[in-house]
This record gives structure tokens, C-alpha cells and sequence, in this order.
């Protein structure tokens, strides 16, 4: 059984799990410089002055924390919002009125004669030092709140990108389950066509389109596979339906591609479009070209089909469904890094398609 590697679900996790670290890693960061912002620059560093000034920053976090681990996922994101907002509030006062015992908790430190007179500013009796205390707390307070709707953004900004990584994978899953029967029928009816006149090219086709399904089951599976599994695929593929075609067609492969063991690419891109230059490209009364280019380095992938133009009556526009599984196969696996330019010539006797991957 062929080995099967990594989804992209997968690998988009990982780099998932590398947003989540970093933003982890700022907010300590954040908990361990922000004191130092505060320190005065003719002011001589202490130690007990920092920790002091350390205790905004940590409950921050404490706040932070809470919420993204245990408050989100229970109460927030499971639409229990008044629960969710009460026990913020709890955490929050709890918080603020802890302030006075984790300065007692200090050890002591050359200013600490200076805590006394700040703190009968702070508590002391009298109007105006009730007014700054209700400040600090007010102030506080909105910062923690502050805290904790970042907290909702952040959490709920990595479960949406984790949805739509889920949802793209399984587009994508979708999409191949429906290439498979596809790409089945279409080399199927070409061996039933060779039963007729050629029982002995009937079994060598059979047993070479075990091989192509080997390839539709397994690597299928894989996020993606390397490029040289795939040209192998596609030259087997070629070969399997020369084996029908009239003396008088030309088929073409050229393929430049110096370390295709090294790039990747998702399986099944374009088989959809080999098939449709031999439907389209092939007919049982005139002679016929088709010409399948392939280039490729660590960067970027070109393909490209160039066929005579025999269009079936019965379709109503050039490749049938393959087109459209094209378009979407590239839209899930490459969105956004790549061109696919398609259509027949000015005098309609040839048929075009090209597509240009840009590899990550």
C-alpha cells in the first residue's frame, strides 16, 4: 500500500499552531517589558519597584487566560453570554481588591518609603483621595474588560481560521471523490472501444488502468504528492490512450522538469485537462495533434494542452465537467497563486489551456 503523507489540513494546522505561539509570545512580552516603559531614566533600577509594577501586566494575562481557555469555549462560544459576562466581572473585582495583597506579598525595597504616602493618597480619608481611588479603579477595570474582548477576538479568529481550513479540506475532499467515477468512465468506454478490434491492446489497457486506479485511491488521499508521481500518472495515462488512436494523430509530450522528486503538487490537477485534449482533440475521420507541455522548478509549475478542435455536438461547452473540476480543484488547492487561460484559436481549429501554479 502506497504511503499516504500529511493533509494540507494538517500542515495548515501546524502553521495554525504557529500563529497561536506567537501571539502567546507577545503577550508575555508585553507582561515582562511594559514595567520597564514606566521606569524613569534617571531612576536606578530595582527590582522590588519592577514587581511592583509587574502586577497590571499579570493579571492582564490572568484575565487573558481565563477567558481564552475556559470562559470562551464554555460560556462564550456555546452562547451562554450572561454567565460568561458575570463571571468576567467576578474575576475582574477580584482582581482589582487582590492588588493590596500582592504588594504586602513584596519584599521590601529602597522606595519603600514612598509607598506609604501614595497609598494615603490613594485611601487616605477625604474627597479628593476617594475621587483618584474610584479613578485607579475605573481605569483598571476598563483595561481588564479591554483584556478580555481581545481575548474573545483572538480565540474567536483562530476557531474561524481552523473552520475554514476544515471546510477547504473537505471542498477538496469532494472534489476528488468526484474526479475518480469521472476519470473512470472516460478511460473505461476507451477500453470498451478497443474490445472491438483489439482484444489483445484491451487487456494490456486493463492491466495498465489498474495501475492509474492505485494511483486515484492512495495518492489521492495525500494533500499532495511529488511532481514526479504525478508525470508518471499522466505519461501512463497518455500511453493508455494512444493505444485507440488513428495513424493520423500526433501526440506530443514534453516535459522539463529537472528535480520533479522535489516538488510538490496536488494529485489529480491535470488529468481532467489530458482527458479532454484526447475527447475533443482526436476524431475517427480527419487527423489530429495534441501536444501536453509540462515545466517545473521549485517555484512555479507550468502545464499546458494545445489539440485540434473537434467539439462534440452533444456538449455544450468545451471539456464538459471537466473545466469546471479544474477550476475548482485550483481554486481549493491554489487559491490566489494561480492562472489557468483557456479557449480555441481564432479559426476554432485548435484548443488551448494553460495553467500556472506558484508554489508556496
Amino acid at each position: 500500500m502506497s504511503e499516504v503523507k500529511p493533509t494540507a489540513l494538517a500542515a495548515k494546522s501546524n502553521s495554525e499552531r504557529l500563529i497561536e505561539a506567537a501571539i502567546h509570545a507577545c503577550i508575555w512580552i508585553y507582561i515582562f517589558v511594559s514595567p520597564l516603559l514606566m521606569h524613569r531614566p534617571n531612576e536606578s533600577f530595582e527590582w522590588g519597584s519592577y514587581l511592583q509594577r509587574l502586577y497590571f501586566p499579570l493579571s492582564s494575562c490572568a484575565v487573558f487566560y481565563l477567558n481564552y481557555f475556559w470562559l470562551i469555549p464554555r460560556y462564550f462560544i456555546e452562547k451562554r453570554y450572561r454567565m460568561f459576562v458575570v463571571l468576567n466581572l467576578i474575576a475582574i473585582v477580584l482582581l482589582l481588591y487582590s492588588r493590596d495583597l500582592y504588594a504586602m506579598l513584596l519584599p521590601p525595597h529602597d522606595g519603600q518609603a514612598l509607598r506609604p504616602r501614595r497609598r494615603m493618597r490613594m485611601y487616605g480619608d477625604g474627597g479628593p483621595s476617594v475621587w483618584f481611588r474610584s479613578l485607579y479603579y475605573l481605569r483598571s477595570f476598563v483595561s481588564m474588560a479591554f483584556i478580555a474582548f481581545i481575548a474573545v477576538a483572538v480565540k474567536l479568529s483562530v476557531r474561524w481560521r481552523q473552520a475554514e481550513t476544515a471546510r477547504r479540506e473537505a471542498e477538496l475532499q469532494n472534489i476528488k471523490n468526484q474526479i475518480n467515477p469521472h476519470f473512470l468512465l472516460n478511460t473505461l468506454n476507451n477500453i470498451y472501444a478497443l474490445t472491438a478490434f483489439d482484444p489483445e491492446k484491451a487487456r494490456y489497457a486493463i492491466e495498465e488502468l489498474s495501475g492509474l486506479l492505485r494511483y486515484v485511491l492512495y495518492e489521492n488521499q495525500a494533500g499532495e504528492v511529488s511532481l514526479k508521481k504525478e508525470m508518471d500518472f499522466l505519461q501512463t495515462y497518455i500511453a493508455l490512450m494512444r493505444l485507440r488512436l488513428a495513424d493520423g494523430v500526433v501526440v506530443e509530450v514534453e516535459i522539463d522538469c529537472p528535480n520533479p522528486e522535489r516538488v510538490q503538487v496536488s494529485p489529480l490537477i491535470f488529468i481532467s485537462l489530458v482527458e479532454n485534449a484526447f475527447k475533443h482533440g482526436v476524431s475517427p475521420t480527419s487527423t489530429g495533434h495534441i501536444v501536453i507541455r509540462m515545466q517545473a522548478d521549485d517555484k512555479t509549475i507550468r502545464f499546458a494542452c494545445h489539440n485540434t478542435n473537434y467539439p462534440k455536438a452533444h456538449d455544450k461547452s468545451p471539456g464538459g465537467i471537466g473545466l469546471d473540476q479544474v477550476r475548482r480543484r485550483l481554486d481549493a488547492a491554489y487559491s490566489g497563486r494561480y492562472e489557468w487561460q483557456y479557449g480555441t484559436e481564432p479559426d476554432g481549429r485548435y484548443y488551448n489551456s494553460s495553467i500556472t501554479i506558484h508554489l508556496k
